[in-house]
């Protein structure tokens, strides 16, 4: 048992999943018997990212795609391609001494999403299907939209879709949600993990034609803690990550936003059910 060497610090960005997710994999090391402790609400990628590259932190679970654009100034837009990612996202980090690991199934990207009334209408199931109906329909979205490659100008070119009125709101926030069900607005653009999903009767259009970036949660770890710890601490996370799908992180999402559940109490009764807490 590792018990002397000192703590590893799994950071979270500023936002609830960021944190959830440091706790879901900070909670399988624990239980391996690895030292590690979560830094909650570092910040924005800005933030995280530096403090990661000079050993202030050791460890964060990443969006692949953001990673990469971000890492790379944008010039290079990862591709739907979960593999292909892993690898572009491998090499331009290992200048910096970060190694990406196995990436989950689970993906917090961009989703178009309608109300089932609205895909019972009008026959929807995929982002395709909207080409017949786009000048008929109202899109809600980011003020940014029209002109960001992964909403409005990206299903222009990969869609050909021109919607009949684009209507400014938040970004995937309540705004957007209560303009869905209001009937304010009739496409949206949303995340695939928000809980709401489930929830609220809405229908998330398969992205045919993988405009979307692979966004899988993807753990990035310094390789002196590897070099500490060796393979048995990648093999906890990879454990984790391997069972940590888009619909489980979802739901995990709900049981903090709709139940009240603390991301430590959330993260330790589903590493129980999943078998990891061991």
């Amino acid at each position: 048992m590792p018990s002397s060497a000192r703590v590893v610090s799994i950071a979270s960005f500023d936002f609830p999943e960021s944190e959830l997710l440091a706790q879901i994999y900070a909670g399988a090391l624990r239980a391996k018997g690895f030292p590690v402790a979560v830094v909650s609400g570092v910040g924005s990628r800005e933030l995280v990212q530096p403090a990661l590259k000079r050993g202030l932190i050791q460890m964060v679970p990443e969006y692949a795609g953001s990673a990469l654009s971000f890492l790379t100034l944008g010039k290079n837009v990862s591709a739907s391609d979960v593999a292909a990612t892993n690898r572009a996202l491998r090499n331009v980090l290992a200048r910096s001494g970060l190694i990406p690991l196995k990436p989950a199934p689970a993906q917090d990207a961009n989703a178009i999403v309608v109300t089932r009334r609205i895909a019972t209408q009008y026959g929807l199931r995929s982002i395709s299907d909207l080409a017949l109906h786009a000048g008929e329909l109202r899109f809600g979205g980011p003020s940014e939209c029209p002109v960001r490659p992964f909403c409005l100008a990206g299903l222009k070119e990969t869609y050909g879709l021109t919607f009949k009125e684009f209507v400014p709101l938040d970004t995937g926030g309540p705004l957007t949600r209560q303009a869905l069900e209001a009937q304010q607005i009739d496409v949206a653009l949303m995340f695939t993990t928000d809980p709401y999903i489930s929830r609220d009767e809405l229908v998330m259009l398969a992205d045919d034609r993988g405009l979307q970036p692979s966004e899988n949660v993807t753990p990035i770890l310094r390789d002196d803690v590897i070099a500490r710890f060796g393979p048995a601490f990648t093999a906890a996370v990879d454990r984790v990550s391997e069972k940590l799908t888009t619909d489980a992180l979802r739901n995990l999402n709900g049981l903090v936003s709709f139940g009240g559940g603390a991301a430590t109490s959330v993260a330790r009764d589903w590493l129980g059910a999943q078998g990891l807490a061991r």
